[in-house]
């Protein structure tokens, strides 16, 4: 299990990421890809790689717009797992393009 670095800490090192709101210590970051079938490929390829890794997002699907929040629930916070499972997105993201 990874410890938590928080929010802050992990948006020096993402792009387009930003804190969510409230209380919760959280990353989110919406994509929008060219239609529904990509974006369902988007989200079932994060998805295997999500179970691979344990650690699944929480996420809102509408057409073609995939919105992820990321934390990690047994540290109540983001984690270094968050900034590894973003940044595999983000480059999944890059070759759906």
């Amino acid at each position: 299990m990874s410890g938590k670095i928080g929010a802050d800490a992990a948006l020096e090192t993402l792009s387009g990421w930003t804190k969510g709101p409230g209380e919760r210590d959280t990353i989110e970051k919406a994509f929008k890809l060219a239609d529904f079938k990509t974006a369902w490929g988007f989200m079932s390829a994060v998805a295997l790689k999500a179970e691979q890794m344990d650690h699944h997002p929480e996420w809102f699907n509408v057409y073609n717009k995939v919105e992820v929040t990321l934390t990690t629930h047994d540290v109540d916070g983001v984690s270094e797992k968050d900034v590894e499972l973003a940044r595999f997105m983000d480059a999944l993201a890059t070759k759906f393009s």
